[in-house]
């Protein structure tokens, strides 16, 4: 079961723990919109180190506002970026716009 839906507005947790990890760091503490929910695979984070990845983890298209994401911005305020993050990397937030 998916803990978020289309539309709602999430944060990335800001951590930085060792080990290989899929979720970029210029996106952690960062707030989006879940753009679509991709389904549930086996976490990578686990399966790197020879684990199962199980339970499986929902994977998420995340839209991020460029100016919110690279402060130099000079594009549009309305231009975006998706990046595909894990549930276990998101948490419900306010308004990201």
């Amino acid at each position: 079961m998916s803990r978020f839906a289309e539309g709602n507005a999430v944060q990335v947790r800001l951590a930085y723990p060792p080990g290989h990890l899929r979720t970029p760091t210029f996106i952690r503490g960062k707030r989006g919109v879940v753009d679509s929910l991709a389904g549930a695979f086996t976490n990578p984070e686990e399966l790197a180190y020879g684990r199962s990845g199980t339970p499986k983890q929902q994977l998420y298209r995340i839209r991020f506002w460029q100016c919110e994401v690279w402060p130099d911005y000079v594009g549009s305020t309305t231009d975006s970026i998706i990046v595909d993050i894990y549930e276990h990397w998101l948490t419900p937030a306010g308004d990201p716009s």
